[in-house]
């Protein structure tokens, strides 16, 4: 019979601990997820500002989370700061640091992106009808700005929590951490272990993403009709 080395994770609490690391990615990456999206909105409002120093600034924060790989990112704030600044961080919340950084900055580029994509002669009418400034903003560009970007930020959001797994580099454990733990702990009693722990790791990273990937496509088809 084949043997895939799934049956180490019903030894015992394996598989809870499997969730219970599964839980500890989704935690990160929905705090992180729920502080970037506030803020990225402001970021990319203040991206399209006609301000050239403004726009200078935010430009070159975006450009310094883009090129720097998130990894590198997370050992600066994680261990730097411990030794420039004398914090002391938890794994976690330098995760949470890190991600928020990484997601505002790119909700920021989206939000950007989306506001510009309005065809300016619909600011110039909207003024011609006599909207304020602020009416312009909440009846008309809104509106049109939520429609392209709401496909895209949940794309960003899947993106968010599948990168979670290298917060394992910095200790903290999640679900691939504990994934290694029980792969380690059984390497003698199952050669195929890694395998199959691994093929369920794949399975609920998937199960996890699977949703927002497809509701991403539904609205993308949805509003482009």
């Amino acid at each position: 019979m084949l043997d895939l080395g799934i049956d180490v994770l019903f030894k015992g609490t394996n598989f809870l601990r499997l969730l219970g690391g599964l839980w500890v990615a989704m935690r990160i990456s929905l705090i992180s997820i729920a502080l970037s999206i506030p803020l990225g909105l402001l970021t990319g409002v203040l991206m399209t500002s006609k301000s050239k120093i403004i726009r200078f600034i935010f430009r070159v924060y975006l450009e310094m989370i883009r090129i720097m790989p998130q990894l590198v990112l997370l050992f600066l704030v994680y261990f730097g700061t411990t030794r420039a600044l004398g914090w002391n961080l938890s794994g976690e919340m330098a995760s949470i640091i890190v991600f928020v950084l990484w997601g505002t900055a790119e909700m920021g580029d989206l939000v950007r992106g989306s506001l510009i994509s309005v065809p300016k002669h619909q600011y110039e009418s909207s003024e011609a009808l006599g909207m304020t400034k602020g009416q312009t903003y909440l009846y008309i560009i809104l509106p049109q700005t939520v429609r392209r970007l709401l496909p895209l930020s949940i794309n960003l959001i899947t993106r968010m929590i599948k990168t979670t797994s290298l917060v394992l580099m910095i200790g903290v454990v999640e679900m691939l951490k504990v994934a290694q733990q029980i792969i380690e702990a059984n390497r003698m009693t199952s050669q195929n272990a890694a395998f199959g722990v691994f093929l369920v790791v794949f399975i609920l990273y998937f199960l996890v993403c699977w949703p927002f990937s497809r509701l991403a496509g539904f609205l993308e088809k949805k509003w482009q009709g």
